[in-house]
């Protein structure tokens, strides 16, 4: 049944005007912005933060604690950040209850959402009508936020345990959830909050649509493989085997080619949609949490947490391009390229 929760006894959303105090350091120094920044989401070090691709800080802006993943608004001019309040998905305790508001043209934060009874926000996206979805993981459930009002204005059962990912369909019709912890994928309707469930796979976490969304395209970090599904049917049309540990994944823009952090090997890996398997791989300085493709739809950005070092890869040629160290103890997670070369 679809239900409907309205804060109510909500704050003002907006809680300051001011400019987010700047962290003390030698690394805070005001650095001239090159045409191409990165975005990094710093989970261990509370903050979102701009470098440059040669690892120079140009801004850290403070958040609520252990912040996963980000979402731009379509004209690029805000961004979302779920506060997840724990550092893992195996860590216990209650988490936070907090969306983050950061504009980006100030580069300050300007507001958060109170999520209220919702904690551990994480996995984020922002559909084409312009409504926000986020996957809670205390209680399981998937919230709809209006952008304008920054209010709840439905919340969904996913059928699944702990909701992690979360995808929009182009015609924001329908959310795809990747439940970690019950191998299940959701089709949840936004209009009347009925779900599908398809089972896929031990642990099902990052997730990319083609362009026309008639693809889902989801790796399973406990089953080293890729589910590709037919989000017409619903329907799971073959499986890509990869190395161990795939955690993110994305696709190039002329959709022939998969790129996906595998983890415990310490690599980004590469697969062909026309032959179905993995053609190659290219070695890291650290286990890669994240990955997320540049607007090019040709470059990968990676992030190893535990290393504190992002990675730029080409896609087409399966090589680094740029790798910088983030600040130290920063844990990087997500990272967007904003700006062309």
């Amino acid at each position: 049944m679809r239900q409907f929760w309205f804060l109510s006894l909500l704050l003002p959303v907006f809680v300051s005007c001011n400019a987010a105090p700047e962290p003390e350091g030698e690394g805070q120094q005001q650095v001239a912005e090159p045409e191409n920044t990165v975005l990094v989401s710093q989970k261990a070090g509370n903050s979102v933060a701009f470098y440059t691709l040669t690892g120079d800080l140009i801004k850290e802006i403070p958040v609520n604690p252990h912040p996963h993943e980000i979402v731009l608004s379509e004209d690029g001019s805000r961004l979302y950040v779920t506060d997840n309040g724990t550092m893992a998905i195996e860590i216990d305790g209650a988490g936070g209850n907090k969306i983050s508001v950061i504009d980006m043209q100030a580069r300050e934060k300007i507001g958060e959402v109170d999520l209220g009874k919702w904690h551990r926000p994480h996995g984020i996206d922002l559909c084409r009508d312009g409504t926000l979805l986020v996957t809670s993981e205390n209680p399981d459930r998937l919230l709809l936020i209006n952008p304008e009002t920054m209010e709840i204005e439905t919340d969904y059962s996913t059928g699944g345990e702990t909701p992690h990912i979360v995808k929009c369909s182009p015609d924001s019709s329908t959310a795809y959830v990747s439940n970690a912890r019950s191998r299940t994928v959701s089709f949840v309707d936004l209009a009347t909050g009925e779900y599908e469930l398809l089972e896929t796979g031990a642990r099902p976490e990052g997730s990319t649509l083609n362009a026309d969304g008639s693809r889902l395209y989801v790796v399973h970090r406990d089953d080293a493989k890729i589910a590709v599904i037919d989000t017409a049917s619903r329907e799971v049309l073959g499986e890509i085997q990869t190395g161990e540990t795939p955690v993110r994944v994305g696709v190039t823009a002329d959709e022939q080619y998969l790129a996906y952090g595998l983890m415990t090997e310490q690599k980004v890996g590469f697969a062909s949609l026309a032959t179905m398997e993995q053609i190659g791989s290219v070695d890291l300085g650290g286990e890669p949490v994240s990955l997320e493709m540049a607007p090019d739809g040709q470059r990968a950005l990676s992030c190893a947490q535990n290393a504190d070092i992002c990675y730029v890869v080409s896609v087409p040629e399966m090589r680094i391009l740029h790798e910088f160290e983030t600040r130290e103890g920063a844990g990087p997670d997500p990272a967007l390229l904003l700006g062309s070369e």
